[in-house]
C-alpha cells in the first residue's frame, strides 16, 4: 500500500485529523515564506502530540546542512525534506550528518525539460519527491506533474509523488505513477495553512484504496 504524507501542517487539530485517517507522514514547513510555515516551537508543540509510527518529516528550503540537521535532532523529525536548490554535495552532507537519526528526502519540481535520468545526482537520498513547477513557489503549487514520466523516475529512486493532488485524482495518479509514497498540501486544504477533514478522509481513502 503506498504511504501517504499530509504536509504543511500548523497545528494540532490538522494533525490529529491526519492521524486518525490514516496518514502515515505529516510535514512541518518551516519556510518563513510559505503560507504554511510552522514554528519550531509550535512543531515540536504537534510532534510530541504524535502517536508512535507516525512520521514527522520537516521541510527545509536552502539551509545549511549543520542547522538541519540539529533542528531534525531538537525536534526528533523522523526525517527532512529538502525543497531548495540544494546541491547533491549539501544533500549528501546532510545525510551524513544525520546518519541514523533519520532520512533525507530530495524534492525536485519537473520543469520544462527535466528527464529522470537528471535525479542520479541526488542518490544520496533516501527518496526523491517530485513536484510541480510553479514560478516563485516552493511546494503546494497545486501544479500537477507528468504521472507517466515520474513512473520511470522509480528507476532510479523511492519516489514520492506530490504536486496537485487531491481526493478525485490520486487514486489515478497512484494507478500510473507507481510511486512509493504521495504528498499533499493544498489538495486537502480549506485555506493555505488550514485543512479541511473531509478532504484528508477522502484522500487517505482514495489512495489506500488505489491499485
Amino acid at each position: 500500500m503506498v504511504r501517504v504524507k499530509i504536509c504543511g501542517i500548523t497545528n494540532w487539530p490538522d494533525a490529529k485529523v491526519s492521524v486518525d485517517a490514516g496518514a502515515d507522514a505529516l510535514g512541518f514547513n518551516f519556510f518563513a515564506a510559505s503560507p504554511r510555515s510552522i514554528s519550531p516551537a509550535a512543531a515540536w508543540d504537534v510532534i510530541r502530540r504524535l502517536p508512535p509510527f507516525v512520521a514527522a518529516i520537516g521541510v527545509f528550503v536552502d539551509w545549511q546542512p549543520s542547522v538541519v540537521a540539529a533542528l531534525a535532532r531538537a525536534l526528533r523529525l523522523s526525517g527532512v525534506q529538502l525543497h531548495g536548490d540544494e546541491s547533491p554535495a549539501a544533500v549528501r552532507e546532510i545525510v551524513r550528518e544525520l546518519a541514523a537519526h533519520g532520512t533525507v528526502i530530495k524534492a525536485v519540481q519537473m520543469m520544462r525539460g527535466f528527464t529522470p535520468g537528471s535525479l542520479k545526482r541526488f542518490s544520496a537520498a533516501g527518496a526523491i519527491l517530485l513536484d510541480g513547477s510553479r514560478a516563485g513557489l516552493r511546494g503546494g503549487t497545486g501544479a500537477t506533474v507528468d504521472w507517466d514520466l515520474a513512473r520511470r523516475c522509480g528507476s532510479y529512486a523511492n519516489i514520492v509523488l506530490a504536486g496537485g493532488l487531491a481526493p478525485d485524482n490520486v487514486a489515478e495518479a497512484i494507478s500510473v505513477a507507481k510511486p512509493y509514497a504521495v504528498d499533499v498540501a493544498s489538495g486537502v486544504e480549506l485555506k493555505p495553512g488550514k485543512k479541511d477533514p473531509a478532504r484528508v478522509r477522502a484522500f487517505i481513502r482514495a489512495a489506500q484504496s488505489a491499485r
